[in-house]
């Protein structure tokens, strides 16, 4: 089969396409033909090996997983005797990110508590955005900001894949959701059912009085005591990502303040099932910038890197390697 393989840190062109053995399932896993994958900002780590601190999970001075890749959307094709949940043939969404990664190839062998059923309302390539992003937007919200019906939410920074869950995600929690971000960007937001949608080019949020229950900063270059200004006395600061300069402001400031979380995502296979839900309910839909051919692969990574993706990258993977 055909796999990407990086066997140092680096620049996407360290991403090589190579012929590999074909994984074989062991008895607590099944066999996924892989349909397609996408780009998350833990793509980015692996690949490059930064922050530094993240060497200690992925390898000190060369990556040890030579596959990368965490999001799957596929077809079963095998399953191993003790694997019970699922059948040859099912169709399934993954995260890959706590069982070893190995994403980015024409198959994977995957435990099944990775997996789940695929939304049956969505294609391949929209079901492979949802793993990471959409998980990581639910997990924030619900369980970290606790968000209830009826409070007041500011998503700031909703253009990119966990963004644009996000937004989605607190409407239906049954949050009155505001949203900041870029004039290019407020018609993808208002298209997801969003009427309150600023413009932080034309109006600053944070010189309003105004206050909320939860902000959710994503990948953002505020500064933290902006966030806090606009919070309410109980309310809760949830940090996802965040600019180089940010994010160890964003610890100091943490040390002893309850309201600021710094999250990052846990992959779960019951909080799959719920976006599975959420999905088929109409009530989420995964928002698609652009869509790469698997050989194209390290040109995906580039440019996801730039930032300016509206929504989610997704990469299509051909299999006609068997």
């Amino acid at each position: 089969m055909k796999a990407f393989v990086t066997k140092k840190y680096g620049t996407p062109d360290v991403l090589k396409l190579q012929d590999v053995d074909k994984p074989i399932c062991k008895d607590n896993q099944v066999l996924v033909k892989v349909h397609a994958t996408s780009i998350n900002y833990s793509n980015i780590v692996l690949l490059r090996g930064k922050p530094f601190v993240s060497r200690f999970a992925f390898g000190l001075t060369k990556p040890k997983f030579k596959i990368p890749g965490g999001d799957i959307a596929g077809t079963i094709e095998a399953v191993g005797k003790n694997a019970t949940q699922f059948q040859v043939g099912d169709e399934v969404i993954g995260d890959l990110s706590s069982s070893g990664w190995g994403a980015f190839a024409d198959y994977v062998a995957v435990p099944e508590k990775s997996i789940a059923i695929k939304p049956k309302n969505v294609s391949f390539e929209q079901a492979a955005a949802l793993p990471m992003a959409a998980s990581t937007a639910l997990q924030a919200l619900r369980d970290k900001g606790h968000v209830q019906a009826g409070q007041e939410v500011l998503i700031y920074g909703a253009s990119g894949g966990v963004g644009t869950f996000a937004v989605q995600v607190a409407k239906a929690l049954g949050a009155k959701v505001t949203v900041v971000c870029s004039t290019r960007n407020v018609d993808i937001i208002k298209s997801l059912g969003i009427d309150h949608v600023i413009d932080y080019k034309k109006e600053n949020i944070f010189e309003k009085a105004h206050t909320y229950d939860v902000i959710l900063g994503v990948n953002g270059y505020q500064p933290i005591s902006n966030y806090l200004k606009a919070l309410k006395p109980d309310g809760k600061f949830i940090l996802v990502g965040g600019s180089p300069k940010q994010m160890p402001r964003a610890v100091l400031h943490s040390i002893g303040n309850k309201k600021i979380n710094i999250f990052m995502q846990t992959p779960k296979q019951e909080d799959l099932l719920f976006i599975k839900e959420l999905v088929e309910k109409n009530q989420l839909t995964p928002v698609i910038d652009r869509q790469f051919s698997f050989d194209k692969l390290p040109n995906a990574f580039t440019y996801f890197e730039e930032g300016h993706a509206q929504g989610k990258v997704i990469v299509k993977i051909e299999l006609n390697n068997p």
